[in-house]
């Protein structure tokens, strides 16, 4: 067999390395930027993978074009969070369900906040999502709006506050209870959409102990 027929067959398996490693840095880095938040390096990244940092470098230029890579797989999650909600027949529970999914993503991912920040200089595609998440939305809070089921003027560019405010909630908790968010969440909902009957909050409140430690600054 003479070079040229084998080159190839010998190609493929570095395609499939470069793929595999590729996917291997950002699902590593989805999950760091979701631990630690934006401050992660492409050092730390790298050897979270257990790869060699110059095999991150060769994939992604810098830490932005990593995180821009990341973008789209977060607008993709977010839209398809709204479109459950939408499918929801009352509109109150479609907009709660909603702004639980939002909350219940930025309790998971301390990078979310910085995501969407980002996402106004990103490629087209991104700002495209971003756009047919907001337009998402908006239906929803309109259908609730119709039906006189959430405080008159609120809107979509509200949410991006609720879920930072609820992010440090999560953050602050996280170690102490990891579900403390929830009933916060809840405070925020029904702030958003007053109840005619008011639930019982899920959850309880910390212990001193457990507070003091949430409430203390971190180093």
């Amino acid at each position: 067999m003479s070079t040229t027929d084998s080159a190839p067959g010998l190609e493929r398996p570095l395609r499939a390395d470069a793929a595999r490693n590729r996917e291997l840095i950002l699902q590593t880095a989805r999950k760091c930027f979701a631990e630690r938040g934006i401050s992660v390096t492409l050092n730390d990244i790298a050897h979270e993978a257990g790869v060699g940092v110059g095999t991150v470098y060769r994939r992604f230029a810098d830490k932005d074009s990593l995180i821009e890579a990341l973008l789209a797989t977060k607008f993709e999650a977010l839209n398809d969070a709204a479109a459950r909600a939408a499918e929801e027949i009352d509109p109150r529970e479609a907009l709660r369900v909603y702004l639980m999914g939002v909350f219940e993503f930025r309790a998971r991912d301390r990078a979310l906040a910085d995501a969407i920040v980002r996402a106004g200089t990103s490629r087209p595609s991104i700002v495209q999502e971003r756009d047919r998440l907001e337009a998402q939305v908006t239906e929803i809070i309109h259908r609730a709006e119709q039906a006189g089921v959430v405080r008159v003027g609120f809107d979509y560019r509200d949410l991006p506050l609720l879920t930072t405010m609820l992010g440090a909630v999560a953050d602050a908790t996280r170690d102490t209870d990891p579900d403390a968010w929830r009933r916060y969440a809840q405070v925020l909902i029904d702030g958003v959409m007053p109840p005619a009957a008011p639930e019982r909050l899920s959850g309880t409140p910390l212990g001193r102990e457990a507070l003091e430690r949430a409430m203390r600054p971190t180093t």
